[in-house]
């Protein structure tokens, strides 16, 4: 930002950085500390420079009305004025957003009717599935699926062996796969 500021008879050189890091020399006319003052508020050269000129054309708009005691301190007033409106509003609309955030709290976070329709379909294919298996292997695969049961309990309680019970499961998950790829 702001590296060095020297006066010289009513003239101020105020050198710094601009945009994009390059080094930027200004001259201006016994703007020089009102300048100064704004581009610590703003923090930015250009946007600085703009409240002061927006301050100029407030005072120049003035002139047609009631007179202006001191002109040095309302231009003062009028530039630091401006560059306070407008970081507030660069605070509002950060915090706002652009809009597309207020939507996602509108959106239902249900899903879609026709998601829905899809997903009673498939459930009924599984649900036909498990009924076209033989009763032990749909009994084993509900017993591990839904229960939780490990292969070796179910080994115990139906007196089979753990590959046994490996391939019920598979079967039956062989036969839900098929009808899954086939809706």
């Amino acid at each position: 930002m702001l590296s060095s500021v020297r006066s010289r008879e009513n003239c101020s050189v105020i050198q710094g950085t601009g945009r994009y890091g390059r080094k930027v020399t200004r001259k201006r006319r016994s703007d020089g500390p009102l300048l100064r003052r704004i581009l610590r508020l703003t923090g930015n050269w250009t946007e600085a420079e703009d409240c002061l000129q927006s301050a100029y054309v407030r005072m120049a708009e003035r002139q047609t009305g009631p007179t202006i005691n001191d002109p040095a301190a309302y231009l003062a007033r009028a530039a630091h004025n401006i560059a306070i409106d407008r970081s507030r509003r660069r605070l509002v609309r950060a915090e706002e957003g652009n809009g597309i955030d207020l939507l996602f709290g509108i959106a239902d976070a249900n899903p879609l009717q026709d998601e829905v329709l899809i997903a009673r379909e498939r459930l009924a294919r599984v649900r036909d599935g498990l009924a076209a298996l033989p009763e032990k292997t749909r009994v084993i695969f509900l017993k591990h699926r839904l229960d939780g049961m490990k292969y070796r309990e179910i080994a115990l309680e139906y007196d089979i062996s753990v590959s046994a019970v490996e391939k019920h499961i598979a079967k039956a998950m062989f036969s839900i796969a098929q009808l899954a790829a086939d809706g």
